[in-house]
């Protein structure tokens, strides 16, 4: 189940509680953080979301920007903070072999620059599937909402279809 920070109103506090809420119900949380930002995204890791959907990533540096936000060194640059996700301390290394293991990173693919990208963005390590913005990606090819058009249809195509060819997953 995922949480939305990017477009509502909830603000981190209220992200915690309903990813406890969502885990108490033995379902995985996922946060889409606001934006491709160190800060948000370790602080609503450090919450203890199962992983993290990133949106607007439109290219390698991208997704290579997320990973190293997210996972700690030798494979990204996360900083330590002991909050829920590593029991305040008391379980930092098995946190933190589960964030290396476990920890899910799914790219947002909602511009064209994104769908030309593609390949190169699903061959970063570290992200572990796409997730379609059909809004945003018709308005970055001029026709927002416009999603029966040819050229829409053919882009969100192209990306499953390099997803599928790599065994990454996508949704939309």
């Amino acid at each position: 189940l995922v949480v939305d920070i990017e477009h509502t109103s909830i603000g981190l506090q209220a992200a915690e509680n309903l990813v406890r809420t969502i885990q108490s119900n033995n379902m995985s949380a996922l946060v889409r953080v606001s934006k491709n930002e160190e800060v948000v995204i370790k602080k609503v890791l450090d919450i203890g979301v199962d992983g993290i959907i990133v949106p607007m990533v439109c290219s390698k540096e991208d997704a290579l920007q997320a990973v190293n936000f997210a996972k700690y060194p030798p494979q990204g640059k996360r900083g330590v903070g002991l909050y829920r996700a590593s029991g305040y301390g008391t379980r930092f290394e098995e946190y933190k072999k589960w964030v290396d293991q476990d920890l899910t990173i799914i790219a947002q693919i909602e511009h064209i620059n994104a769908v030309n990208n593609i390949k190169d963005i699903i061959q970063v390590d570290g992200v572990d599937g796409t997730f379609i913005g059909p809004y945003d990606m018709s308005g970055s090819m001029g026709y927002p909402g416009e999603f029966e058009r040819d050229e829409v249809k053919e882009a969100v195509q192209k990306v499953l279809e390099r997803c599928k060819e790599k065994s990454i997953p996508s949704g939309f």
